[in-house]
């Protein structure tokens, strides 16, 4: 039988735009330092260490082989996982199917990305031609304004409403010290007036590029129990990768293909007997590049009917006092080391299982999370978590 699986340390840095005062090593040894901390363990305890960074965006090659010191991970097995933008929960279900199969007992997962090593906004705003004759895609920018253009021609939302969008992700920011942008924003006047990047995306629309890291330690149910009252269990995982690069076509290539986000959800919601996302699950963090793309997101995860993502965020159904709270950390909205994005999604669900998340902790008592990450490629990745088993 497979072993349960939960998280018992959580670390993660202050994420900033530069970090000039650290190399990439150290600045991913914080988060390590601070998740062995967490757990109250040392990394003699760690059997085997996972990491997830965008290699391409810094232009160093293999990364952690660079800091088997600072990672812990020297004479220890592991892996380096790339998946595109799911990279930070791929590493995260790569240590849990192993930690599950028994080959290890506790393990340690590292996201990390350092922007201010390279080149980050040449490789993400390049244009490409796609290798498999099905068009261009036009650089993350260029595919999410299409897409929020998309959006509101077929579901009838605004810009006002994407405004409302970044103004709650910034008032959760505000209670996060961990957030990079924390920007103080008063109004959705105040955001209209933010210039645009390309038609209808604008500057306040969109994601920061953020130095940062984030680790988490889990273990078997055995060791889990020995380390903390408090493990939060990761309950099932899944993900679901298809070719067609759609980050932001919000169109079917042939009209039949559903999105790998309604694939990946359904399956996760079937397999654990979740008839109703938004009654069965308490809350959600989401990687949600764009504040439109938050919207789209919560009807192709379920948590409303087609077309009305937009009233959700109108009726303050996903704030961080609401019914169905999403993104209370500010989300990747306000913060966004891609290496450790969604695995900082998987944390913030888990500080929020345990009561742990501070001043952005939500109102209601939080049993059962879902974190989630998004691939340019249409990539889906869905962790589901729990307080109880």
């Amino acid at each position: 039988m497979a072993n349960r699986v939960a998280i018992v340390g959580i670390g993660q840095t202050y994420h900033k735009s530069r970090r000039p005062d650290v190399s990439q090593p150290e600045m991913a040894n914080e988060a390590v330092r601070a998740a062995l901390a967490d757990a109250q363990l040392s990394m003699k305890d760690i059997e085997s260490v996972f990491f997830s960074n965008m290699e391409t965006f810094e232009g160093i090659y293999l990364p952690d082989h660079g800091m088997a010191d600072e990672a812990g991970s020297f004479m220890k097995p592991g892996f380096k996982i790339a998946s595109g933008g799911t990279s930070g929960i791929a590493a995260a279900k790569e240590a849990f199917h192993f930690v599950a199969s028994g080959l290890f007992s506790i393990a340690l997962v590292l996201g990390f990305e350092k922007h201010d090593a390279g080149d980050t906004t040449a490789a993400i705003t390049a244009a490409t031609t796609l290798a498999w004759g099905k068009g261009q895609a036009r650089g993350a920018i260029g595919e999410f304004a299409k897409q929020a253009s998309n959006y509101m021609k077929q579901s009838g939302a605004t810009e006002e409403h994407a405004a409302m969008v970044r103004l709650k992700a910034d008032r959760c920011a505000c209670r996060n010290p961990y957030a990079h942008l924390r920007l103080g924003l008063k109004s959705v006047e105040e955001i209209l007036k933010s210039g645009y990047l390309e038609w209808p995306l604008r500057l306040l629309d969109f994601c920061p590029q953020s130095c940062g890291a984030c680790a988490l330690i889990i273990a078997s149910e055995e060791e889990a129990r020995r380390i903390t009252n408090k493990p939060v269990w990761i309950a099932d995982v899944v993900a679901v990768h298809q070719e067609p690069f759609r980050a932001g076509a919000f169109c079917d290539l042939d009209g039949r293909e559903p999105y790998s986000q309604d694939v990946a959800s359904t399956k996760l919601y079937k397999r654990n007997g979740i008839t109703n996302p938004r009654r069965d699950i308490d809350m959600a963090e989401i990687y949600e590049p764009s504040n439109w793309e938050e919207m789209f997101l919560c009807e192709v995860f379920h948590f409303c009917e087609e077309n009305e993502g937009w009233k959700l965020i109108e009726k303050g159904i996903t704030e961080i006092e609401g019914e169905f709270p999403v993104n209370p950390s500010g989300g990747v909205l306000a913060t966004n080391p891609i290496g450790a994005t969604p695995t900082i999604r998987v944390a913030e669900c888990a500080l929020q299982i345990r009561g742990d998340a501070g001043e952005h902790q939500v109102t209601r008592d939080v049993k059962t999370a879902v974190a989630t990450a998004l691939g340019g490629p249409n990539w889906t990745a869905m962790v589901l978590l729990r307080r109880s088993l």
